[in-house]
């Protein structure tokens, strides 16, 4: 069964920066594309930045040029770079893969951000 494990959120300041981790189990890693999604309180689940298979990326425009999402086949393993943080990035963050909706979430990983 497909699994996504969410690690590496926490407090950090304005300004700050984060890195996110996702790891991947129970699926063809490498042949598919992710994405990086978040939810804040109150606000429903949305995407942020997605991979394809072949490394191409894209950004949603609040994140754009600040987030940089990567993926490592090798290590089964997804992750997000975040700089510049601002308060507005506060949400739980979780991955799967894109064009999935049947595949489950994770517990997902809390990013604080404030001052």
């Amino acid at each position: 069964q497909v699994q996504f494990v969410e690690s590496g959120g926490g407090l950090v300041q304005p300004g700050g920066s984060l890195r996110l981790s996702c790891a991947a189990s129970g699926t063809y890693f490498r042949g598919f594309a992710m994405g990086w999604y978040r939810q804040a309180p109150g606000k429903q689940r949305v995407l942020v930045a997605s991979i394809t298979s072949g490394g191409s990326t894209n950004y949603a425009d609040s994140v754009e040029g600040r987030f940089t999402i990567s993926r490592d086949n090798a290590k089964r393993t997804l992750y997000l770079q975040m700089n510049s943080l601002k308060p507005e990035d506060t949400a739980v963050y979780y991955c799967k893969r894109s064009n999935f909706p049947s595949d489950p979430w994770g517990q997902g990983t809390q990013v604080t951000v404030s001052s």
